[in-house]
């Protein structure tokens, strides 16, 4: 559990760090724990609570505790977001004095004047194992192409099936190696941009709810309320996030399947153009236009939140007083649904990774985001059967069209 001097009323940060599929503690400049979630707890064999104050210390192998404080002292002195220990074999010490390999990535925040570092552990005594099988498998390999090199004169038939299966065995554990590679990639940048996006909002939370409390009179209750609205869309931008990372799981799982049914379109985009009032900008219009009929037979929910990412995408990139347009069209063969803003634009370099997972384009870099809006859009329209394409250039807008087959 999280310890009172550090608590947000933010339930969903709270779910975030307690469900969390990875271990995370946090200590404080001293090295004490004051926070664990149930991951972290389970890892090193600990019940609810059981860390809180303890040293961190606890969790890291006999031999080098008296060395790890003078690493906690050296990180604070120069904190930054790194992994822990490259090159090196880490351990984690159980509380029944076992010993894991585990990785570690460390991020770091300040509170109330108080430095806080925030592990990421993972146990990877699997990994660890699965490098010693690769080894072996290796020296295994070399060793049989040895031996058949003495044999190839007479044996000539057998090398060549011996070959092939070895090549094949390479061939799957080099495909294997890359996935692991991509797995591991992948993570590295889902816990750096989970950290970097989550930290602006929750920042402005706590500065938030602080603020409040300097504001007790009844003539500045027009401050409180502008500190309240911050708080609530900052709550409602880790929705979203949270949303995007939900989404993305259940899609890589395949979770998600096409449910058809009858509904009007129109009256659809009207309820999602609703709904995105609250995030348009100053002097920002909504331009909407249908042709052809009103019914389609298709999966009313996952075309509301390929309307909703494209809107909200439009909205976001593009300035004050821009007009964003939204056209669909139903023919006897298709439905087509366009959405074109007159914003920053898309390099066409950046164009062909646009679909990819967490990429953001080079002129969005200050522009908050998590890199998921569009490869959701991009995956929802695939489950469809559709097709999704984009005509850009840098500061001249942006038009992006999803075809469905109807």
């Amino acid at each position: 559990m999280i310890k009172d001097s550090i608590k947000t009323s933010d339930s969903i940060f709270e779910a975030l760090f307690m469900e969390s599929a990875i271990g995370i503690v946090m200590v404080d400049q001293e090295g004490i724990i004051v926070a664990s979630n149930r991951y972290a707890n389970a890892l090193f064999g600990y019940d609810v609570d059981e860390l809180i104050g303890q040293t961190i210390e606890l969790l890291v192998p006999s031999n080098i505790e008296h060395k790890h404080k003078g690493y906690v002292h050296g990180y604070m002195a120069k904190p930054q977001v790194r992994p822990m220990g490259i090159g090196l074999d880490l351990k984690g010490r159980r509380k029944d004095n076992s010993l894991f390999s585990v990785e570690v990535s460390l991020s770091h925040f300040e509170q109330n004047g108080q430095s806080y570092i925030i592990s990421f552990i993972n146990d990877v005594t699997a990994k660890k194992k699965s490098d010693l099988e690769l080894i072996l498998k290796n020296e295994e390999i070399k060793k049989l192409n040895e031996n058949l090199e003495k044999e190839v004169l007479n044996r000539t038939n057998a090398l060549v099936e011996t070959l092939n299966d070895l090549e094949e065995k390479k061939r799957a554990l080099e495909l294997s190696l890359k996935k692991e590679k991509e797995l591991g990639e992948l993570k590295s940048r889902f816990v750096s941009m989970a950290s970097h996006e989550f930290r602006t909002p929750l920042t402005s939370i706590l500065s938030s709810a602080s603020l409040i409390e300097k504001y007790p009179k009844e003539d500045e209750q027009e401050k409180r309320i502008r500190h309240l609205q911050r708080i609530k869309t900052s709550v409602g931008y880790l929705t979203d996030i949270l949303e995007e990372f939900l989404s993305v799981g259940k899609l890589e799982e395949g979770k998600i399947a096409a449910s058809l049914c009858w509904f009007n379109l129109p009256e659809l985009v009207q309820e999602c153009l609703t709904d995105l009032s609250s995030m348009v900008k100053k002097g920002q219009h909504l331009s909407y236009e249908h042709q052809g009929g009103d019914d389609v037979y298709l999966d009313k929910s996952l075309i509301r939140k390929i309307i909703f990412n494209l809107c909200s995408n439009a909205i976001k990139f593009s300035n004050e007083g821009d007009c964003i347009t939204i056209n669909s069209e139903r023919s006897s063969e298709f439905l087509r649904i366009c959405v074109k803003d007159e914003g920053i634009g898309i390099s066409a370099e950046d164009q062909k990774h646009l679909f990819d997972r967490f990429f953001r384009g080079a002129n969005v870099t200050n522009i908050q985001g998590t890199g998921l809006g569009l490869h959701i859009v991009a995956r929802y329209t695939e489950l469809l059967h559709g097709k999704v394409a984009i005509e850009s250039q840098l500061n001249q807008g942006t038009t992006i069209s999803a075809t469905f087959p109807v």
